[in-house]
């Protein structure tokens, strides 16, 4: 927070900074196209030469010059436009130059061969399909892409937590186990309580810690806008003022109105149910794959050859979820992977909003359950007989024979 403060608070003295772009139009074509805005302001040179121009720019605080020449015409298919500056400036900033420049060239050409360009902007069609399914429920390409996004978001959430907090619990049995408070510990309790034990404590700890960052992390925001004067949504910054400038299109604002409606329009309830109970089951099932890891090894150097399987099927998930659920979320290979119980908590997560009926989510939730059980009961096997073995490096070959005790 105290990083952030302090971004936010070098930004805002800054905000205040106007851009000022020299211009020397040799043609005459495009000079009048250049209207100052709040933070970018334009000097338009005539009867200048080249050289001049450049000696001038550079002995002032100007972000550049935009030179356009007389090669420079409406008949040519492409045209070379330079900008001299003391710093090589922004890729959106020099895209936003080509972009006006080229459609300013483009009507000029047009003009010049007969065209009538408000005649072409007013033939302009727009085409908007609109979606309906056969029971009369009504989507658009907006709902699609809100879904995506809570979709996306879902599942990518519970990749990062179960990485994060998997080894959380890993370190943690390996801590144990080589302090070799494990041997008490278990003359007490039985293995797979002890496993269930650490994995639900090393959750509700994770759960607090990120609770704590949120309500922290709010606390600290409102300090910093007290005590310094920093307003994080008034920073000013060219890619803000890009997104201003489109605010100002009533297109815009429709499409930002079309996607309120759509995120209302979400089975909010489902996600919401939907995504604590696979959130929870998804984690439970990898935390247990985790403890047994940290329960065969004695140190974190020897997990690296255990924690390829368990990755894989994560990694196969989100690519699945991104490649193929977006595309097609009803689709064979979609479905498929969302009732395998590896992949289900991420595949099912990407698929719920774009509309999965319930019985094939309870379904996989039951198939994630299941095999959770299952799971742990081999992982208390090997945790039983691992947290006491020391000195040796298991193979996969050890863990069968272990799991067989």
């Amino acid at each position: 927070m105290g990083l952030i403060a302090l971004v936010a608070y070098l930004s805002q003295l800054n905000k205040d900074k106007i851009r000022v772009v020299t211009v020397l139009d040799e043609t005459g074509l495009v000079q009048d196209m250049f209207n100052n805005t709040e933070h970018t302001h334009y000097n338009i040179l005539e009867h200048m030469s080249l050289q001049d121009a450049k000696k001038l720019v550079n002995e002032t605080d100007g972000t550049g010059l935009l030179h356009i020449s007389l090669n420079v015409s409406t008949e040519d298919d492409e045209n070379t436009i330079s900008f001299y500056s003391k710093e090589a400036p922004s890729l959106g900033f020099i895209t936003d130059l080509e972009r006006r420049l080229e459609k300013r060239l483009t009507n000029l050409n047009l003009k010049r061969k007969g065209v009538d360009i408000d005649m072409i902007n007013a033939s302009k069609i727009r085409v908007d399909i609109l979606q309906e399914s056969f029971e009369g429920e009504k989507t658009s390409k907006v709902d699609s892409v809100i879904k995506l996004i809570f979709g996306g978001a879902a599942g990518y959430l519970l990749f990062m937590f179960i990485i994060i907090y998997g080894n959380m619990i890993m370190r943690s049995v390996i801590e144990e186990k080589t302090s070799r408070i494990i041997e008490v510990i278990i003359s007490s309790v039985k293995p797979i309580q002890l496993m269930l034990g650490k994995i639900i404590g090393t959750s509700l700890a994770g759960i607090t810690q990120f609770v704590i960052w949120l309500i922290l992390g709010g606390v600290l925001v409102s300090l910093t806008s007290i005590f310094f004067g920093v307003d994080m949504t008034e920073l000013q910054t060219p890619q803000r003022e890009i997104v201003n400038q489109a605010m100002e299109n009533p297109e815009i604002n429709a499409q930002i109105q079309n996607a309120a409606n759509a995120f209302f329009s979400l089975p909010l309830v489902n996600l919401v149910i939907a995504f604590i109970l696979f959130f929870i089951g998804g984690y439970l099932l990898y935390s247990s794959f985790y403890a047994a890891i940290g329960a065969a090894v004695d140190n974190e150097t020897d997990t690296q050859q255990f924690m390829m399987p368990i990755i894989m099927p994560l990694v196969l998930a989100v690519y699945i979820g991104v490649f193929t659920v977006i595309e097609d979320p009803h689709g064979t290979v979609s479905t498929i992977f969302s009732f395998i119980p590896l992949t289900s908590p991420v595949v099912m997560l990407m698929r719920i909003p774009f509309g999965v009926p319930l019985w094939q989510q309870i379904v996989s939730l039951l198939l994630l359950i299941g095999t959770f059980i299952v799971t742990v009961w081999f992982a208390a096997k090997i945790y039983r007989v691992g947290i006491l073995m020391y000195g040796k490096k298991p193979s996969y070959k050890e863990l069968i024979k272990w799991i067989k005790y």
